[in-house]
């Protein structure tokens, strides 16, 4: 059965209310690039994202059972203030360390982010995970992300180093092999001014649109690279990411998972999958594999 029109208007405005605080205090800090730094946590600091429950606490230790730290990757006009207000203090809750930044600013344009060329983007993400492990000591860190959050990630892997420095990719609704223009601006209507930026020239959009140059670039060798696990994440009733197949990955070390598969009356779309509770449960066992336990309609974090 389809999702019910007033539950997802509903999910929409729940993320709408969320987004309000979190867009006036971006307003005040500017949520911009950082500026070079000598110091690799310094500048990955630069890029936190501010007043995210459960993250970015520097003094975090990754241990024994989560030797990880775990980095949270936002979507399209998204930030990481918002995104992860579910995913961060659940993590946190389970003794990971977790860090979540902002990325991908395009000078003029106010609040939204993420919409700074992807390949910008990756370079941005690779700043952020390098500081991550100087504050922690830790030789790997694990990635969530969400939407484009879970794609750019894998420019990183293949093309500025990050595969020595990544143990895991989780992707909930990532935009792995494009999407329509269309999609994008479903996804655009969620936020505000949003649509008049796609309309007028957003480069993380175009380089989302199926057959991009920059997708074409990043698939051309399949879709994973070596020493990396992955997992995929995506609904059925995802109305962005279009057909939600494109969203799965091939290639070794590949766990996709389908929602509906797991609760058959789950939901969710692409917005809300950020905050599925079964989604989460999924991001949980894809993080600790060895402790993993099946994921049902009642699973929550």
């Amino acid at each position: 059965m389809p999702p019910r029109p007033r539950l997802l208007r509903a999910l929409r405005l729940a993320a709408a209310a969320a987004l309000s605080p979190v867009l006036a205090s971006a307003l005040v800090t500017g949520l911009s690039a950082p500026a070079h730094a000598a110091d690799p946590v310094e500048a990955a600091k630069a890029l936190a994202a501010p007043g995210v429950p459960g993250a970015n606490d520097w003094s975090c230790r990754p241990s024994a059972a989560h030797p990880r730290p775990v980095v949270l990757v936002h979507g399209t006009f998204a930030n990481g203030s918002v995104n992860w207000l579910a995913a961060a203090p659940a993590l946190a809750a389970r003794g990971y360390c977790v860090f979540a930044l902002t990325y991908g600013q395009v000078p003029g344009v106010p609040v939204l982010r993420a919409v700074a060329p992807v390949a910008e983007s990756a370079g941005q993400l690779a700043t952020f995970v390098t500081g991550v492990l100087a504050a922690t000591n830790a030789a790997q860190a694990d990635l969530v992300g969400h939407s484009q959050g879970g794609m750019m990630p894998r420019y990183y892997l293949r093309f500025l180093g990050g595969a020595a420095k990544v143990h895991t990719l989780v992707g909930l609704a990532p935009s792995n092999h494009g999407t329509t223009l269309d999609g994008l601006a479903t996804l655009a209507a969620s936020f505000p001014g949003a649509l008049d930026l796609l309309n007028a020239g957003c480069p993380a959009c175009a380089d989302q649109i199926a057959g991009s140059s920059l997708l074409t670039k990043l698939n051309a060798d399949g879709d994973t690279v070596p020493g990396v696990s992955y997992t995929v994440i995506a609904s059925r009733y995802d109305e962005v990411v279009t057909p939600y197949a494109t969203q799965f990955l091939s290639g070794s070390g590949v766990h996709d998972v389908l929602l509906q598969n797991l609760c058959p009356a789950g939901v969710s779309e692409h917005v809300a999958i950020a905050f599925d509770p079964v989604a989460l449960h999924e991001v949980e066992n894809a993080l600790d594999p060895a402790h993993a336990t099946p994921s049902t309609c009642l699973s929550h974090g």
